[in-house]
């Protein structure tokens, strides 16, 4: 057991939930205690209790943020960039295969959330575009 991290990070939608982990006490089983429950969005950091956390503790914890920050970000253009494959297959779903009653179902909420998205990406495409003019 001796290859098992100090911490253990029990993910949650905003951040997680943080454990020292203990393989080597002297029954011999994996002990883990909650030290502290992180907020990924804001950045804070709360210890459990009256707990007071170490060096070692935040610096584990701060690396463990960062990194899951990154890995968050990378996930969420790649979220995006399956929902325009997923975009391309509706469309031929909607061209090949649709019956007039599905396409009846989904024509109004998908031509709302397209003519949304639409509208959104063309301003901030706008936004970017003079901002790089004034640049």
């Amino acid at each position: 057991m001796s290859d098992l991290p100090d911490y253990y990070f029990r993910t949650r939608d905003n951040g997680a939930f943080v454990f020292r982990v203990d393989a080597e006490n002297r029954q011999r089983r994996l002990d883990m205690e909650q030290i502290a429950t992180v907020n990924i969005r804001n950045g804070e950091i709360k210890p459990q209790g009256d707990r007071v956390l170490s060096d070692a503790d935040l610096a584990a914890i701060k690396d463990w943020m960062d990194e899951r920050q990154k890995l968050l970000n990378k996930r969420e253009v790649d979220d995006i960039l399956r929902t325009v494959d997923h975009l391309n297959q509706t469309a031929h779903w909607a061209q090949t295969r649709a019956t007039d009653n599905q396409l009846e179902r989904v024509t109004d909420a998908l031509l709302l959330a397209m003519h949304d998205l639409r509208g959104v990406l063309v301003r901030r495409k706008a936004d970017r575009l003079n901002t790089e003019t004034k640049d």
